[in-house]
């Protein structure tokens, strides 16, 4: 029956795309089913298929080491603060757990494995394989199809600079599908972060958000296409352009010493406003709270901004396929992934009690909060596009919050095929 609710949701979310579209009459049906069969099969291929799901197990041991190998610096830094051994008796099972001190600094390591993937030319084939296979497929331009596939590994910003040239070029549906495709995926560099903070709960969680980053492509697209469909016949070309070895002097890398230290830059960088982020949204959250807290107690319990959030997002995370008694608790997930960004809301999904949500919705939220589709991702995507092509800044602000919407959508069908296939 669940799966049923997940089947009917998946249309569903896909109407509310459709009414939210520019030109309803444009859009293409026939292109719209290809994008919906092509993440079908894809979902299919990924989580069913017993040869690649022990390839994403291999996936996950190798996610589990590079999370071992990140504690093992921190507790080397930090001593015990950073996951080392604790000198005394931990009275309160998870206090010896500092989230800045042990798992944040894996995004430092991450960078550092990326730049130095992109250096070694190991990524570089696997980008443009994506991409042949998204212009093939889904029958998208080439410079499209290469942000897109970029953004599997990824961020929102460091994908658009391998179409750079492109940006400029592209008509009004290919920049909001690089927007979208953006905002609905995550960076491998805070990846494995989540992972960490999720494999107590899911079983194999690196696996899944791996699964997710490849997923999101085509649901990108198939949402986009429907939101703002193209109008016209041009598609724009494109061509490999690393981002991290040519074009660009401030990432230009000479040697492998050299992607190690620049890496580790990028990284202290996303580390430090990753920090920041957190630290001001939850003193935010806190003072939104304390001042809804003056209002009278509704149901037997306060107002917060988590249970508005929750009864706001509750019917989409049923449309999902989550069961009605799981779904408010969801939402507020969802909320705050939405509001706030997707950092927090795994870190509140990490601290449900077990029963909370059941393993297949657990598995479900896990894939629909998988995006950047937040107000401090807009923000930073605005203004690295605005950078990158100038002449579009106007039409990049105003494709901004329909960008959000499209990509939230774009995890919540993600969402809804795992549920069908769960």
């Amino acid at each position: 029956m669940l799966r049923l609710q997940s089947a009917l949701g998946i249309f569903a979310l896909l109407l509310i795309a459709f009414a939210l579209a520019e030109n309803r009459r444009a859009v293409s049906l026939r292109q719209a089913g290809i994008g919906l069969v092509a993440t079908f099969v894809t979902a299919i291929v990924l989580i069913k298929l017993p040869v690649v799901a022990h390839a994403f197990g291999a996936i996950n041991d190798a996610v589990g080491a590079i999370s071992a190998a990140s504690r093992a610096g921190s507790a080397f830094v930090f001593g015990y603060v950073g996951g080392g051994t604790v000198p005394f008796d931990v009275k309160v099972p998870g206090a010896d757990f500092i989230l800045a001190f042990q798992a944040l600094p894996i995004v430092l390591v991450m960078s550092v494995l990326t730049t130095l993937l992109f250096y070694w030319r190991v990524l570089p084939p696997v980008v443009r394989g994506m991409a042949w296979l998204l212009e093939r497929t889904l029958g998208v331009g080439g410079a499209v199809g290469l942000s897109t596939a970029a953004n599997i590994f990824l961020g929102m910003v460091e994908a658009p600079l391998f179409v750079r040239p492109y940006l400029n070029q592209m008509t009004r549906s290919e920049l909001f599908l690089v927007m979208t495709g953006g905002m609905a995926g995550i960076a491998g560099t805070v990846l494995v972060l989540y992972a960490t903070l999720l494999a107590p709960l899911i079983p194999d969680a690196a696996a899944h958000f791996v699964i997710a980053s490849v997923l999101g492509a085509p649901a990108a697209i198939l949402v986009s296409l429907i939101m703002v469909p193209e109008t016209s016949d041009r598609r724009t070309g494109g061509t490999l352009e690393d981002p991290r070895v040519a074009g660009n002097p401030e990432m230009e890398v000479t040697s492998t010493m050299d992607a190690i230290v620049k890496g580790t830059g990028a990284g202290i960088e996303l580390l430090i406003n990753i920090v920041a982020m957190l630290l001001v949204l939850v003193a935010l959250v806190y003072l939104v709270n304390a001042m809804l807290g003056l209002l009278p107690n509704v149901g037997g319990a306060a107002i917060s901004l988590q249970r508005l959030l929750g009864l706001v997002m509750a019917p989409v995370c049923w449309l999902m396929g989550l069961p009605w008694d799981q779904a408010i608790t969801a939402g507020s997930l969802m909320g705050t992934k939405t509001v706030l960004n997707e950092l927090i809301a795994y870190v509140d999904f990490s601290k449900l009690p077990p029963d909370t949500l059941d393993p297949r919705s657990r598995l479900i939220m896990l894939y629909a909060m998988c995006g950047f589709a937040n107000f401090a991702s807009l923000g930073i995507m605005i203004g690295g596009l605005g950078v990158m092509a100038p002449e579009r800044r106007e039409e990049i602000n105003a494709l901004g919050l329909k960008s959000i919407v499209s990509g939230t959508l774009t995890t919540c069908v993600m969402g809804a095929v795992v549920g069908v296939l769960a």
